[in-house]
């Protein structure tokens, strides 16, 4: 796992932003995977997964407060976050700005409709080119679509491991776009779920609102964060 942590992004938030927004000025490719435990506890079981996150043309962040301590008791001197729903914000408000393009690839229906009217009333800048929910079965085929239309910014909501999956799967096919697996992001972003209070996101507290708010979540945080814990005072 350690090789994980020599991989992943380390400085500023705000240098990240610049470096996505430069990227997306000059139509450079770049595909991003915000990172949590649960990435890298999947990576250690899913070979595929693994060899992903340490190509080359794959950006790894310190999503989840987790990662950022594990990484700081491991040696890395990790500046902060860069959660997935805050670059997530960031690339429509410069998609916006610069007048590009964008694709939606995943979650409900209903969320990609308010979607649709999230970016008509508050980036209005942005050109949507393409929106399908997550529930299409030939998921290649929607691939091929946005190969075929070549937006500026792709955002795939599919969850983890599949929506990283299928993007590194294509990434080659593309000579330009910013792509990055937002998870839960759009539903949030669309108003369907709520973020967490600010009280919780200062305090590296998401993750616990997220548990309360749902309690079946309780099983799969025990099996990424707790068992990751273990894992990294072992490597300690």
């Amino acid at each position: 796992m350690k090789e994980l942590f020599d991989k992943m992004y380390i400085n500023t938030s705000s240098s990240f932003y610049e470096k996505v927004f430069a990227n997306l000025s000059n139509n450079q490719k770049m595909f991003i995977v915000t990172a949590n435990p649960e990435t890298f506890m999947k990576a250690e079981e899913n070979v595929e997964l693994k060899k992903m996150l340490l190509d080359k043309d794959t950006t790894v962040v310190p999503d989840g407060i987790g990662i950022v301590k594990a990484a700081r008791i491991l040696g890395y001197s990790v500046k902060e976050r860069i959660t997935g729903i805050d670059l997530t914000l960031k690339l429509l408000e410069y998609g916006s700005e610069l007048k590009k393009t964008i694709y939606l690839f995943g979650a409900k229906q209903e969320v990609i409709d308010d979607m649709k009217r999230v970016l008509k009333d508050k980036y209005p800048n942005i050109k949507l080119v393409g929106a399908k929910n997550g529930y299409e079965k030939d998921k290649d085929k929607i691939f091929q679509d946005i190969i075929k239309k070549s937006p500026d910014i792709i955002l795939v909501a599919l969850g983890i491991p599949k929506q990283e999956e299928i993007i590194y799967k294509y990434f080659n096919q593309f000579k330009k776009g910013i792509f990055i697996g937002v998870g839960g992001s759009l539903d949030v972003i669309s108003g369907h779920k709520k973020r967490a209070p600010q009280v919780f996101i200062r305090l590296n507290l998401e993750w616990l609102y997220r548990i309360l708010k749902e309690p079946s979540r309780l099983k799969r945080f025990y099996n990424s964060n707790v068992k990751f814990l273990f894992h990294i005072k072992k490597l300690k």
